[in-house]
């Protein structure tokens, strides 16, 4: 059974449900596939980048752009270490996320551009990682139309990449410029390096409004024969934050939650089992603040850590669930301190410390303001 922000993505450019400008400049970038510059994209998350970009592959190479298939590479690095890197490929496009590799992200960059850039296809790229591993080059020729089709690898999430990485991609960009293109995506364009973005077209995708996010909505209601009132869709996009996803995750949600085609007007929104363990720790360190009530926040951030919540989302949920408590005379102080440990975090590579060292923060601020409270 496929969930409905599957079923309901748009494949073509012409079924996206907003951001018109964008779909026409995509449009006209493929008329024209030789002179296609390097692409950028970036935006919140749930704007609708990674249906872009595939919408825009389909525009780019025909139907079978959409023809995917999953596989697993191995790795090998200088030290001998082996590193796996899950790959979406079809006969045009590799789509991946080199940041999984972690502090050896560089090498996989390197090692996976060099190959496709210097075979002829991504097929027979594919072929040559299988068979002789990913250091040599194809040696196939052909005289097919498939040769003279550029090359292209999606790289997501490339904010994780680390500065040697960045700059790695920087330099193999460069140098395999004439046989291969790359499409960036990530939400931060704070977290590239400058050379990286300045050779890239930038395209900003922007969260849709609400009323767009209730029209897409109501459109896959009526798909689903499912009777959505209208102040329980404008709800379910106040609550998503205007994440086009999660939105339809919890329209989902709230049908499986009814029992029943019909959604009630007054129905309790879901929310996930992770928001609801943030709230609960959030609960606990204003309850109590001791170095006791510290060790134990610290065993839930590593729960929410291993269960793949990304620590900037965590840090986002925890601060908006800890203003609800807080007096209006030292939001303010929480919110920099906030700002501060999301820079940390952009910057560090443990996210178990920067969240752990705003929780103390917290603490130490909110056991000031009791003081000067109540003596």
């Amino acid at each position: 059974m496929m969930l409905w922000v599957d079923k309901y993505r748009p494949k073509h450019l012409n079924d996206l449900d907003y951001h018109d400008e964008i779909s026409c400049r995509l449009e006209s970038l493929a008329q024209n596939p030789a002179s296609l510059p390097h692409l950028f994209f970036y935006g919140p998350s749930g704007a609708g980048k990674r249906t872009r970009i595939s919408a825009f592959l389909g525009a780019l190479f025909g139907p079978s752009a959409h023809k995917l298939k999953l596989t697993q590479r191995a790795f090998t690095t200088p030290t001998g270490r082996t590193v796996d890197i899950h790959m979406i490929s079809s006969e045009h496009h590799m789509e991946l996320s080199p940041g999984d590799a972690g502090n050896n992200d560089r090498f996989v960059i390197q090692d996976v551009l060099k190959d496709i850039a210097s075979s002829k296809n991504i097929s027979s790229s594919l072929a040559n990682m299988d068979g002789g591993g990913i250091f040599g080059s194809s040696n196939t020729k052909s005289n097919t139309k498939k040769e003279t089709e550029i090359k292209v690898v999606v790289l997501n999430q490339v904010d994780k990449l680390s500065r040697q990485a960045q700059a790695a991609l920087r330099r193999t960009m460069e140098k395999y410029a004439a046989s291969c293109r790359l499409i960036l995506c990530c939400e931060s364009p704070s977290k590239l390096i400058a050379p990286l973005r300045s050779r890239c077209l930038g395209i900003r995708v922007g969260a849709p409004t609400e009323d767009q996010v209730t029209k897409v909505l109501k459109m896959v209601a009526n798909k689903e024969n499912l009777t959505l009132p209208n102040m329980m869709a404008v709800n379910l996009a106040r609550e998503s934050d205007r994440n086009l996803r999660k939105a339809l995750l919890m329209l989902e949600a709230a049908k499986v939650q009814a029992g029943s085609n019909v959604i009630g007007e007054n129905q309790l929104l879901p929310t996930a089992d992770w928001e609801l363990y943030i709230r609960q720790l959030a609960n606990d360190v204003t309850k109590e603040q001791s170095p006791q009530t510290l060790m134990a926040a610290r065993e839930k951030l590593y729960e929410l850590l291993v269960n793949c919540i990304p620590a900037t989302i965590i840090l986002k949920t925890l601060v908006g669930e800890l203003l609800n408590n807080l007096d209006d005379s030292v939001k303010l102080e929480v919110i920099e301190w906030a700002a501060f440990y999301e820079h940390r975090l952009a910057l560090g590579s443990k996210d178990i410390f920067h969240l752990e060292a705003f929780l103390a923060k917290y603490m130490a601020i909110y056991k000031k303001y009791l003081n000067d409270l109540f003596g």
